[in-house]
């Protein structure tokens, strides 16, 4: 289905390649560049987690996809464009000479978790039950099946999912409890 060129219902989410740790500031820059009403949104999912500094646990929030952002358009061919014209690396995913957008039921889960302003997926918590990470409270709860690995000492959940054909892995924020037997 070729995405319609009306208004924002019709905007569709495409995924951009950017160097690593440069995310944030190519959001802003593509922002400038692009034309008047050919960008609804530019942002960087992110995930919340914990890290322990100084022995102390705090918040942080980390990429949920490094080297990558997502621009919300209903114009690909003005956003191909304002790409272009950037001097940073930027490449818009495609399959062949076409560029897809991300799946609906990607954008929808995303969505699902973040809002426009604070695209960040929230933390979640669960217990371990043996081998089996039950979700208690968060945006994993029912997700359990996604879960391809924990690191309890990092509070993070290994996710594995297809994004525009490739299989992508990723970590969000998962606070294990405790242990239930």
């Amino acid at each position: 289905m070729a995405p319609s060129s009306g208004g924002a219902h019709s905007s569709r989410w495409y995924v951009i390649q950017v160097v690593t740790g440069k995310e944030e500031a190519m959001c802003r820059l593509i922002e400038r560049l692009a034309p008047e009403g050919s960008l609804e949104e530019c942002f960087t999912p992110r995930y919340a987690t914990e890290m322990k500094v100084r022995g102390q646990w705090v918040p942080a929030k980390k990429p949920l996809f490094p080297g990558y952002i997502i621009a919300a358009s209903s114009h690909v061919d003005l956003l191909a464009e304002t790409l272009r014209r950037t001097p940073e690396f930027t490449r818009l995913l495609s399959v062949g000479e076409t560029f897809v957008p991300l799946h609906e039921e990607d954008q929808a889960w995303i969505g699902a978790f973040t809002k426009r302003g604070d695209r960040t997926v929230p933390m979640s918590t669960g217990v371990m039950e043996g081998d089996r990470v039950v979700v208690l409270d968060g945006p994993l709860v029912g997700c359990e099946a996604m879960i391809k690995s924990v690191n309890r000492h990092k509070s993070l959940a290994i996710l594995e999912f297809e994004i525009c054909g490739r299989r992508v892995a990723t970590k969000v924020g998962l606070g294990i409890v405790r242990r239930r037997k």
